[in-house]
């Protein structure tokens, strides 16, 4: 396929700390593909539901390449629900971007390059879409890449703590559990996670306690 007939929609591409995983706090350029099949009800991105630009994947790397950063995170929307997002993908990991994916875990990831981290939601019934998990996906994943559970609330954690030790999550990859943003108290979640001594990493989304809910950052 040639690289100029790839085109994908985007709704930004922009500079940013990290603000979750394994690399959180480091500088990272995002690229946020609109779209999305899901509708979770925490959701804080649905100004990608709709709308973008087209842009061809030479002119994504090049731009990419302007912020001068070694790490580069593709998102959404649902950045899989673009078949051309595998290309892009590619390109960015052959470019020599550490590269990582942000998933709803509602689409296959068996095709996603191998040098890209993949980063996987497992959706609770607080989110409004549990019954689209594909919990067969999760076999595929390597002990450097990361399951995430957002929680809404106590049965939340619940369930999810049952899905950890059910399915042995943790003796796969890595597995966060983050708290809602307005919902849950995150000192909440983190004296759950230590009563019940879970083998989980606790993490809050930094971007929004250091820039709220603003887009781009």
């Amino acid at each position: 396929m040639r690289a100029l007939s790839v085109r994908l929609k985007l709704t930004e591409i922009f500079y940013s700390l990290q603000g979750e995983a394994d690399t959180v706090g480091i500088p990272t350029v995002f690229i946020r593909l609109t779209g999305c099949p899901l509708r979770c009800q925490y959701c804080d991105t649905a100004y990608a539901f709709h709308g973008g630009e087209w842009w061809q994947l030479p002119a994504i790397v090049e731009r990419v390449r302007e912020f001068e950063a070694r790490y580069v995170c593709v998102t959404g929307g649902e950045p899989l629900a673009q078949p051309h997002c595998l290309a892009l993908l590619k390109t960015l990991a052959e470019a020599g971007f550490r590269v990582s994916l942000e998933t709803s875990g509602a689409l296959p990831i068996d095709t996603v390059d191998a040098r890209v981290i993949r980063i996987v939601d497992v959706k609770t019934p607080g989110s409004g879409e549990e019954h689209r998990n594909r919990y067969d996906q999760l076999a595929l994943l390597r002990p450097e890449e990361q399951i995430k559970f957002v929680l809404c609330d106590r049965s939340d954690y619940e369930w999810s703590r049952g899905k950890v030790a059910a399915l042995q999550l943790a003796q796969r990859c890595q597995v966060l559990f983050s708290p809602s943003h307005e919902q849950l108290a995150a000192r909440q979640l983190a004296d759950w996670i230590l009563a019940d001594r879970l083998p989980v990493r606790f993490q809050i989304q930094l971007h929004k306690h250091l820039w709220g809910n603003e887009p781009g950052r």
